[in-house]
């Protein structure tokens, strides 16, 4: 061995990763991003759960007990209404993760020493699940203690009943697979779209596609379409495996989810086509598309606990279209609910595929010109 042409070897590299701005963003920002998410983005401890309220009481024992629970830090009202129904229905929604009931004859159950308050919970999130049943073991000591009580009144922890709805056995596939689908769609559908156009570069094509009456419009659209069909084709894939062997319900309609995934996968086909614009060749385009998929993974609520983020990481996992998909999913196969009930996320990744369309769109007329 040379050890002349060996250190040679190595400057070569060492220049060739020096030009190569992608690789030395990685290189840094990799480890920086990942250290900033884990250490401070992702918090396993849920605090600030949006909580709804149906104290039917009224009184000021039972505001008592309302006041105790939102103290925890555990929960935060975000509505307040008359009935359960109320609160189901805001549960189905996806509005609020806990609700919090306090029936019209609170002061009588006190004293009779049954249960005297209920947390209504969306079990299609285990760590609420959790969260609540923690909820639960909120003390009556600030209910003003009544003498005609009897000795054998209800403990404390078991005054307040959790009744958890969708997912009452707790089983970790029936949150898991329908956020799986989204995973798969995310990984792949960017990954297919943000090598296109550069493998078209790379073999040459790129000069015959300009050659062509194609307007750039028309060719982004052509290549996105077929890779909607494949996507569709893993979303069946992984539903129906969900389904057979995990049994994993669809309560809504089996349309909606399709439709939930299509967007989806748009959305993912546009920002892997703003990526192809971009990147100089398919190895670069594999290196961004990891950027992007990381933050996907880890903030939209899929690994890790969206109500544990701080609230401006939550902010920024507005814009990732894993967030609201996952949302979506589980709106429509773990509670039912239909469009018409989830629309402020289903307008999201209609909003955030336009904004990418244009955006890969311009960027390519300019890299034509």
């Amino acid at each position: 061995m040379n050890l002349r042409r060996l250190w040679a070897i190595v400057i070569k590299e060492l220049r060739q990763l020096r030009r190569d701005r992608v690789t030395l963003v990685m290189i840094v920002g990799l480890p920086v991003v990942q250290l900033l998410l884990f250490g401070y983005a992702i918090n396993f401890t849920l605090r600030g759960l949006d909580a709804g309220i149906a104290d039917q009481a009224g009184t000021a024992d039972s505001r008592a007990l309302v006041m105790d629970m939102l103290n925890t830090g555990l929960v935060a009202p975000v509505a307040t209404v008359q009935t359960p129904d109320q609160l189901m229905g805001m549960l189905r929604r996806g509005r609020i993760s806990v609700g919090i009931v306090i029936p019209p004859d609170f002061e009588r159950r006190r004293i009779d020493g049954r249960q005297v308050a209920q947390i209504l919970v969306d079990g299609t999130d285990t760590a609420v699940q959790n969260a609540a049943s923690q909820l639960a073991q909120t003390p009556l000591d600030s209910a003003r203690p009544d003498t005609r009580a009897p000795a054998t009144s209800t403990p404390p922890e078991t005054a307040i009943a959790v009744v958890s709805f969708y997912n009452p056995q707790r089983s970790s596939a029936v949150n898991i697979v329908p956020g799986l689908i989204g995973v798969i769609l995310t990984m792949t559908m960017v990954l297919f779209t943000a090598i296109a156009i550069v493998r078209e570069r790379e073999r040459g094509n790129m000069e015959l596609l300009i050659a062509t009456p194609l307007t750039s419009t028309e060719l982004m659209i052509g290549k996105v379409l077929p890779y909607i069909v494949i996507g569709l084709i893993q979303t069946s894939v992984v539903l129906a495996l969900g389904v057979w062997l995990f049994d994993v319900p669809v309560r809504g309609s089996l349309a909606d989810v399709y439709l939930s995934a299509a967007l989806l996968i748009m959305a993912n086909l546009a920002m892997g086509l703003l990526i192809s614009t971009q990147a100089r060749s398919q190895f670069q385009a594999m290196q961004v598309t990891f950027f992007v998929f990381l933050p996907s993974l880890l903030l939209s609520g899929f690994m890790f606990p969206f109500a544990g983020m701080p609230r401006p990481v939550q902010w920024f996992a507005e814009i990732l279209p894993l967030t609201h998909f996952l949302r979506l999913v589980r709106g429509v196969m773990l509670r039912g609910a239909s469009p018409g009930e989830v629309w402020p996320d289903l307008l999201a990744l209609v909003a955030f595929t336009a904004a990418m369309l244009v955006l890969a769109i311009s960027r390519f007329r300019k890299r034509l010109d």
